[in-house]
C-alpha cells in the first residue's frame, strides 16, 4: 500500500521539485530538474485512486471523473505544502505532486534583477511574467508580490489556479481568489476586481482571449497588472497573448498591448555549478517609446531582440547576455551555458572572451 506521508517526507528531504505517481512503475522524484527513480514499491491502481480520494474534494474529485484532470493544493502540517494535479491516462489515475517551497525569498535572493523590483512599484500598466512549467515563474511572480506587499500600502487581488504561495498582509492587504473556489474562472474575476479598490491586480497566467482581454483593459483603466504567461520568451509572449484574439483584432490588441505593457521577465533555470540547484536566467524587455513602437507595428521577434540586447540602460537583456553574466560569474558551467544558448555561435565567442580575461595574469602592484 502506497504510504503517500513517506513519500512526501522522503520528496523533501531530497529537495525534490516533483513527486510522479504513475501506476505499474515506483514513485519518481524531480531533483535539480533531473527525474530521479525512487526504491519504493510499484504504484497500483488503487494507490492513486486512494491518493486523489484522500488529496481532492468531493467536488474536485467529481471534475476529475468528468474532465480527466483537477488540481489543488496539498499540506501537510510541519512538513510543506503540494500542488497536487490529478489526471486521467490510459483509464488510471496520475499524480504529480509539485512542492511549494515555504516563505517568500526576495527577488534579490532569488537572482533576478534589480529591475524588477522598480517594475513592480510602477502605479499601473502590465508587467508580463513569461516561463514555461518548472521555469520558477510561480516563485518570481510571488516575490514580487511580497516586495509591493512589504514596501507600500496597497490593495493586492490575485486571482490563482489553484493558490500556491500564500501571502500574510504586511503593509498591504492582500486577498487571494481561488478559480473554481472563491470564483468561477479568471475572466469572471477579472470583470468584478475593477471594483473592489485594488491597486495591483495578480493573475496566475493567462490561458485565454477573455483573460487576456480582461488583463489588458485592467491595465488600461488604471491599475497595475501582473500576470503570468506559459511561453519561452518576451516575443513569445507578445505572440502568444496576441493569439488569443481574433485575426480581425489583432490590430486593437496590439495597439493595446503597446499602450500598457510596462515590462516583462522571461525566465530559464539552469543546473547550478557544483551539482547542486539551479540558478535562474532572467530575459527583461522594460517598455519605451522603441519597444511600443516595435509591438504596435507587429515588428515583434528581431526589432525588440535587439532592443534587450542594447538596452542595457533601461535593465534589459536577452536570455543570452543573462547567461554569460551567470557563466562569468562562476554559477554556471560552459557546457550548460551553450545548451541553453538561444543563439549558440554568438554565445560560445562571448564564453571565449570571458575565458581569454580570465587566463590573463593580474597586472603587477605599482
Amino acid at each position: 500500500m502506497l504510504d503517500l506521508d513517506r513519500l512526501l517526507r522522503t520528496a523533501v528531504e531530497q529537495r525534490a521539485s516533483d513527486l510522479h505517481l504513475k501506476v505499474g512503475t515506483r514513485p519518481w522524484l524531480r531533483v535539480d530538474g533531473a527525474l530521479v527513480e525512487t526504491p519504493f514499491d510499484t504504484v497500483e491502481p488503487g494507490d492513486t485512486e486512494q491518493a486523489a480520494a484522500r488529496l481532492l474534494s468531493t467536488p474536485q474529485g467529481e471534475v476529475l471523473q468528468r474532465t480527466g484532470d483537477a488540481e489543488c493544493v496539498y499540506a501537510v502540517a510541519g512538513l510543506a505544502r503540494f500542488r497536487v494535479s490529478a489526471f486521467r491516462q490510459r483509464g488510471r489515475t496520475g499524480l504529480v505532486l509539485r512542492r511549494v517551497v515555504p516563505g517568500v525569498p526576495g527577488l534579490e535572493a532569488l537572482g533576478l534583477p534589480p529591475v524588477l523590483a522598480t517594475l513592480i512599484d510602477l502605479p499601473s500598466g502590465l508587467i508580463l511574467v513569461a516561463g514555461l512549467a518548472g521555469s520558477g515563474r510561480t516563485s518570481t511572480m510571488a516575490a514580487m508580490v511580497d516586495h509591493v506587499n512589504a514596501s507600500a500600502r496597497r490593495h493586492i487581488v490575485t486571482i490563482e489556479h489553484p493558490i500556491e504561495v500564500l501571502h500574510a498582509d504586511k503593509v498591504s492587504i492582500v486577498d487571494q481568489r481561488e478559480v473554481g473556489v472563491d470564483v468561477d474562472g479568471v475572466p469572471e474575476a477579472l470583470a468584478r476586481v475593477v471594483r473592489q479598490d485594488p491597486d495591483l491586480i495578480v493573475v496566475g497566467e493567462i490561458a485565454d482571449e477573455a483573460s487576456a482581454r480582461g488583463v489588458l483593459e485592467a491595465a488600461d483603466t488604471g491599475h497595475l497588472v501582473l500576470a503570468g504567461v506559459a511561453t519561452v520568451g518576451a516575443t513569445e509572449a507578445v505572440d502568444r497573448l496576441l493569439d488569443w484574439f481574433p485575426r480581425d483584432r489583432h490590430a486593437n490588441a496590439r495597439l493595446l498591448l503597446a499602450r500598457t505593457l510596462r515590462g516583462m521577465v522571461s525566465q530559464r533555470l539552469l543546473a547550478r555549478a557544483g551539482g547542486r540547484g539551479r540558478v535562474a536566467a532572467a530575459e527583461v524587455l522594460v517598455s519605451n517609446g522603441a519597444v511600443a513602437a516595435a509591438i504596435a507595428d507587429g515588428r515583434d521577434a528581431e526589432r525588440l531582440e535587439v532592443l534587450m540586447r542594447d538596452g542595457e540602460y533601461y535593465g534589459m537583456q536577452t536570455f543570452d547576455q543573462a547567461i554569460a553574466r551567470l557563466y562569468e560569474r562562476g554559477l554556471v558551467e560552459r557546457d550548460v551555458a551553450l545548451d541553453h544558448a538561444s543563439y549558440g555561435p554568438a554565445l560560445r565567442l562571448e564564453l571565449e572572451r570571458i575565458d581569454r580575461e580570465r587566463s590573463q595574469p593580474l597586472p603587477a602592484p605599482a
